[in-house]
């Protein structure tokens, strides 16, 4: 399959955007939360290059994964017009749920979702996330929860999605999976490996003995801690440069 090179033809900021997003969707599948062809990541254009409307690039319906590169992904506008010639299509399940925290969440340029086993074991599970790690503290103070509809294709759960992510950056669908959002590709990505570490740490701790539950006190300083550690940078963008060598030398092509 060849895709023609977009580099020449688009702004060096949405070139910029699209590398990195490329390099998201093969880390996510690199690191075993891809789901075949289905789930989303999207990154929304700065308003300098989408004009008044804003516009979010999205992986082309029908592709795996690993296999995205940067001139693959198709640019969107909020009403789900594709911008971006290209002989694939938009899911429309993808499409509600970007589109809906895009529009509600202006600080959140990329927004990323997955359907992990592990992810998806914890978002049936009645309490949810539980404080049984140090991966579980990080996220809790900034974490939502929206209840199942059904397949995401309908108008109408938007205003519950909205209200439910409010201005966390971490989301359990239930009984469907995972979402996280941030500033940058890179903060969303680091975003989505901590959640889906502590879904994964939670299975595991279940099969054993009785949990040991972080106590309040120590889960009420996580955030100051947190200020502190991140005094020094975002921890995605401290994390970016090496998982983008890692993915050089492990699934190189995704910048074409």
């Amino acid at each position: 399959m060849h895709i023609p090179s977009l580099k020449n033809q688009v702004s060096p900021e949405e070139w910029a955007l699209r590398v990195d997003l490329a390099a998201c969707y093969r880390l996510v599948a690199m690191y075993g939360m891809s789901d075949l062809i289905f789930t989303h990541i999207s990154a929304k254009l700065p308003d300098s290059v989408s004009g008044d409307s804003p516009q979010f690039l999205i992986n082309p319906y029908g592709l795996m994964f690993d296999e995205i590169t940067a001139s693959s992904l198709i640019r969107i506008d909020m009403a789900g017009n594709q911008i971006t010639p290209s002989e694939f299509h938009v899911n429309r399940a993808g499409f509600v749920i970007h589109s809906t925290i895009h529009d509600a969440r202006h600080d959140a340029v990329c927004v990323l979702h997955t359907h992990s086993r592990a992810g998806v074991a914890v978002s049936a599970q009645k309490a949810g996330v539980l404080p049984i790690s140090q991966q579980a503290t990080l996220l809790m103070s900034s974490l939502g929860y929206h209840d199942y509809e059904g397949l995401a294709v309908h108008d109408d759960e938007r205003a519950r999605l909205k209200a439910d992510m409010g201005s966390s950056n971490y989301m359990v669908l239930r009984n469907h999976g995972l979402l996280t959002v941030g500033k940058t590709v890179a903060d969303a990505f680091l975003a989505m490996y901590f959640l889906e570490s502590t879904c994964q740490i939670q299975i595991s701790a279940q099969a054993g003995g009785e949990l040991s539950m972080v106590p309040q006190k120590v889960l009420d300083g996580v955030e100051t801690a947190m200020r502190l550690q991140q005094a020094q940078g975002s921890a995605g963008l401290l994390a970016w440069p090496a998982l983008l060598r890692r993915l050089d030398r492990l699934n190189p092509g995704y910048d074409a």
